[in-house]
């Protein structure tokens, strides 16, 4: 079955929001552990910052993956 254009927005945007929060998350436990010492708002906002290179990378990825499927049968 095929999937709606609305569940893949849905899809995409709950992966945007898991994906930066679990980036936030881990690295409020994960940079005491190396003496690296930030703020929630730095954590915040160097989360927003890999969620776009996340982003970016899934995008180029995809599009890659689908330039390589036009010369499939």
């Amino acid at each position: 079955m095929k999937q709606s254009r609305l569940m893949s927005l849905v899809e995409s945007v709950a992966n945007v929001i898991v994906g930066y929060s679990v980036a936030v998350v881990t690295q409020i436990l994960i940079f005491p552990v190396f003496g690296l010492h930030t703020t929630l708002a730095q954590n915040l906002k160097m989360g927003a910052v890999f969620t776009v290179v996340s982003i970016a990378r899934s995008y180029v990825l995809r599009r890659l993956f689908e330039r390589s499927k036009k010369g499939q049968p």
